[in-house]
């Protein structure tokens, strides 16, 4: 009976983490993982990295320094190629995604199939919206195959979906057309992070925006002088957006799922450090 009660009651544990902007962004982290790691002992952490080299993509060190503070996979959208060193990474290193929904032949992967330690499997995609943004293919139809080809609770343990987008509403609707094919639908690339978290009625989580991980004494992670000139003077030479340095605040969504179904059980918000208020789910047992 204790057996089958253990097994009633396994779940997945999964810590996701928001863009990281620039070195405020890669100190954050690093500063408050550790503890997180030993409050939650997650099974699984995901974080956005397209904009951890110096607030612009990412590159082999920032890649290398990620993962070596225990990011299991790190998610991009629309600023992934940014840097160069970026494309011949992501060919050789399925860890690092690009969109899913980006054309046929695009380097790089946008959905990484992770096996834990203890044999379960977790999937990791990354969507990027078309509202207001570069319009790539269709991120509903891309979602759809990915459920198809990773059934929840049969082909994965867990699936989690980074949706990289600027409108609210596509990241609502696409929570929507995958609830209860996916464990989890997580917002990024707008730096806010929402207070939205909740699970939906087929057992999805869903998070507008994770928020990011960076310097919030700023304008969405930038140097706050730099946007506020653009904005009031209206000159387009102006200075080159630059990340800002001061205190970075670690911003993300930890999910607990159940490991029978895949559903979500939860999802709580994290906000550690810097000038937000904090935000820290329970100890797990």
């Amino acid at each position: 009976m204790a057996t089958a009660l253990r097994y009633l009651n396994a779940s997945m544990r999964i810590l996701f983490f928001g863009d990281i902007v620039g070195r405020s962004g890669r100190e954050a982290l690093a500063r408050h993982l550790p503890a997180l790691r030993a409050r939650l002992t997650p099974d699984l952490i995901v974080a956005n990295g397209e904009n951890a080299a110096h607030g612009r993509g990412i590159t082999p060190k920032t890649f290398a320094e990620i993962l070596a503070l225990g990011v299991d996979c790190i998610t991009g959208g629309n600023h992934i190629w940014d840097q160069r060193e970026a494309i011949p990474l992501m060919e050789r290193e399925p860890r690092l995604l690009r969109p899913l929904n980006a054309p046929a032949g695009t380097p790089g992967s946008g959905a990484w199939r992770g096996v834990l330690p203890d044999g379960r499997v977790a999937v990791v995609a990354c969507l990027m919206g078309r509202l207001f943004m570069d319009a790539l293919d269709c991120p509903f139809a891309a979602a759809a195959r990915l459920a198809e080809a990773h059934p929840l609770g049969r082909g994965a343990g867990a699936i989690l979906v980074d949706i990289h987008a600027e409108a609210t509403s596509e990241k609502m609707a696409l929570a929507h057309h995958l609830d209860g094919r996916v464990s989890a639908v997580i917002g990024t690339h707008t730096h806010i992070p929402t207070a939205d978290t909740h699970v939906l009625p087929g057992g999805t989580a869903y998070m507008t925006d994770a928020g990011m991980c960076g310097d919030y004494d700023s304008v969405i992670g930038v140097r706050k002088d730099i946007p506020v000139y653009k904005f009031t003077r209206k000159l387009p030479h102006a200075e080159k957006m630059v990340p800002a340095a001061g205190e970075g605040t670690a911003c993300g969504a930890f999910l607990v799922t159940d490991d029978a179904t895949g559903h979500a059980r939860s999802i709580e918000p994290v906000r550690l450090g810097g000038c937000l208020p904090e935000a820290l789910p329970p100890p797990q047992a």
